[in-house]
């Protein structure tokens, strides 16, 4: 049976996971580009994205973790792109260029209707209207008995945080501190239990790695 899991997703030291101002130019907002150091140091971020080299250690193995037994990913409109309102030109096709690094389903919240975006590599987008379950049926269809990674925005951790869905989550805390932005834990009231299953540190992030309790 499919997990629902976070997985890599980085936290700042006041507890955002984007910084304000989100744009077209600052698609996780004004200095929050401080927030990735840690992974797009890594071996596997830099082979995802098509380059070479890169360090092993604590931060890559925690990286890699997050793409092992992965068959579909949610994510909310915000992590796909800036357009807000019905999408009107198709010429958006996501922040990734054509050939995202997914290489699975991925499963995109909206209100708006899109037809499904298939791409290079494997990735085909599909727009999800009718809410948080109905994406996450969705997923676990086409994930099978794969995992199914949340892959953000705040807004839709959230959403499947209060309704009881996520049965894994890793978090890299670092130290930064942006001020404003993307709360991670706000509005998140009678989100089950979690316990701590792995901890450990390196010299750019804190990884914490929980599951719900009793799951």
């Amino acid at each position: 049976m499919s997990r629902l899991r976070i997985h890599n997703l980085t936290v700042s030291l006041d507890g955002y996971v984007a910084g304000p101002g989100q744009s077209l130019e600052y698609p996780l907002g004004r200095g929050s580009e401080r927030l990735h150091d840690w992974a797009f140091a890594t071996r596997t971020f830099r082979a995802m994205h098509g380059m070479d080299g890169g360090a092993t250690g604590i931060d890559d193995d925690f990286a890699a973790a997050g793409q092992a037994g992965i068959g579909a990913t949610i994510m909310g409109r915000n992590m796909f792109g800036p357009i807000r309102g019905p999408w009107g030109s198709p010429e958006w096709r996501g922040w990734w260029g054509e050939n995202p690094p997914y290489h699975h389903p991925v499963f995109v919240l909206t209100h708006h209707p899109r037809p499904p975006l298939t791409m290079e590599g494997g990735t085909t987008f599909h727009f999800v209207t009718g809410g948080v379950q109905e994406a996450l049926d969705q997923a676990a269809e086409a994930a099978a008995d794969r995992d199914i990674l949340i892959g953000g925005g705040a807004n839709t951790v959230q959403q499947y945080l209060r309704a009881g869905l996520v049965d894994e989550m890793h978090l890299a805390i670092v130290p930064v501190i942006l001020g404003g932005g993307a709360r991670l834990f706000d509005d998140v009231a009678g989100m089950p239990g979690y316990e701590p299953v792995a901890l450990a540190a390196s010299a750019s992030a804190m990884h914490v790695k929980m599951s719900r309790i009793g799951s």
